[in-house]
């Protein structure tokens, strides 16, 4: 359990769609923001396939699920977004795109960024995996000179160190957060992805079935569990 642990003063999540967030994470970032952390969402992808419905456009869905994600970070008090629309399913892990994410980093300086567990148990979805990778790539290329040199030119960004990073979907988690103040709020972030749960009256017994079951281990009411890594 975390009760000793040192809340960010600046966060950064890093992950391949809009939703993957509130699902893996947000009741944890709840908590934090409301301690004064400041929290910035990096979306690699548009999430443009995220639909059963024939007759919607990709470019529409995308905007549509980028005006989700946004409300469902104001629901917990988010305050930063970069989307960097990149094809929902098409995401690999490159050199190009671990720029990207590099730049993200030094412009945003987090303190600690949380992102998809590459490592996850069987899991299937090949965005989630090169998004966790990209993630963790990014924090080692944005700490060095010689990684994307080009960026640092003219002096407006500078080298960034994180310090430390959460892992979530791990499948070898050794630290729990208690959410059980902020389930209410993940709740409400969750419901602001409409395109993707829309109807689903079973979304809040759900999520608190989930929490429930990962706090159990700790006699924990609700929780979120990551892999914590601590960087030198």
């Amino acid at each position: 359990m975390a009760d000793a642990f040192e809340v960010p003063r600046r966060a950064m999540a890093i992950f391949a769609h809009p939703d993957d967030v509130d699902f893996g994470c947000s009741g944890t970032v709840a908590g934090w923001i409301e301690r004064g952390c400041h929290m910035t969402y990096c979306v690699i992808t548009g999430g443009q396939k995220g639909t059963h419905d024939p007759k919607m456009p990709p470019a529409k869905l995308a905007r549509i699920r980028e005006r989700e994600q946004r409300a469902a970070g104001a629901a917990i008090g988010v305050r930063g977004f970069v989307f960097l629309g990149h094809q929902d399913g098409e995401l690999e892990v490159s050199m190009p795109l671990r720029g990207e994410v590099c730049r993200v980093i030094r412009e945003h300086r987090p303190d600690l960024v949380i992102t998809q567990d590459p490592w996850s148990h069987y899991q299937i979805h090949p965005d989630h995996r090169a998004a966790g990778w990209t993630g963790m790539d990014g924090v080692i290329a944005a700490r060095d000179h010689l990684f994307f040199p080009q960026q640092l030119r003219g002096g407006r960004l500078k080298l960034h160190r994180v310090t430390r990073m959460l892992l979530w979907g791990s499948r070898e988690p050794n630290i729990w957060f208690d959410i059980s103040g902020t389930l209410d709020k993940k709740i409400k972030a969750l419901q602001a992805h409409e395109s993707q749960l829309g109807g689903r009256s079973e979304l809040r017994r759900r999520m608190r079935t989930w929490a429930q079951t990962i706090g159990a281990a700790w006699s924990i009411p609700a929780a979120e569990a990551f892999r914590y890594l601590e960087l030198g």
